[in-house]
């Protein structure tokens, strides 16, 4: 069998093959050391990456996640009304500054985040699983925190619920949800499980609730159209 003249079966052919893949390999660690070393690629935040490189990091990040979270069990309850009021509050506090909510404008850390954070009150997106997973374990270099290393399976399954419930919420049930959420998610964490037991937390001190710091308040409801985009 012969390919633009190669003969195939030939061992020096096998041998050439192997060579032209050994030398393109070589030139393209090389490449990229060289890229790497000089600092060609610009990581700021505000040049975003090409098509391709984009392409390439969703794909990556979306199969790992998919690989991982297909075991995973959602819990039954997930539409537990208590569930989700302890939901509310966790994601007033650690979520909503990011990934917004209905009636809530664009804040000054979404506006500078890259790649831009997924507004959850526009679609579930993931399936609950992936959803538990992405929370728990957070996403390497977006700005997505591991919140399972803080908080219970059953404090993230909290999470889960209510971002389930965002995209059928008006701006006025999201705010009734938040508002009637409990104070502060530590009285949530109380019931949950006390940080403390948790891996390098023994040392954690109090700290302050930062809706008593300034600039820390709830985000009031938009008074411009949601949803405008960069």
């Amino acid at each position: 069998m012969k390919l633009f003249g190669w003969n195939l079966a030939h061992p020096r052919t096998h041998l050439g093959i192997a060579l032209v893949l050994g030398v393109a390999a070589l030139l393209a660690a090389l490449i990229a050391g060289v890229t790497i070393g000089l600092g060609v690629y610009n990581i700021g935040a505000d040049a975003p990456h090409t098509r391709p490189v984009y392409a390439l990091l969703e794909t990556l990040r979306n199969r790992s996640i998919s690989v991982r979270a297909a075991s995973i069990q959602p819990p039954d309850n997930l539409s537990d009304p208590k569930r989700i009021a302890s939901g509310a509050g966790l994601y007033t506090q650690m979520c909503s500054g990011c990934h917004l909510g209905p009636g809530l404008e664009k804040t000054e850390m979404s506006w500078g985040l890259y790649p831009q954070a997924a507004e959850l009150w526009r679609t579930t997106g993931r399936p609950p699983g992936e959803q538990f997973w992405v929370i728990k374990h957070g996403i390497k270099m977006t700005a997505m925190p591991a919140w399972g290393r803080t908080h219970s399976d059953a404090l993230v399954w909290d999470m889960v619920a209510f971002v389930r419930q965002l995209p059928s919420m008006s701006p006025e049930q999201y705010l009734a949800a938040t508002q009637n959420a409990p104070a502060d998610h530590d009285a949530v964490m109380k019931e949950g499980g006390d940080m403390k037991g948790m891996p390098g937390m023994k040392d954690m001190k109090a700290v302050p609730d930062m809706k008593d710091m300034p600039g820390m308040t709830t985000p009031a409801p938009s008074k411009v159209p949601v949803g405008r985009e960069p």
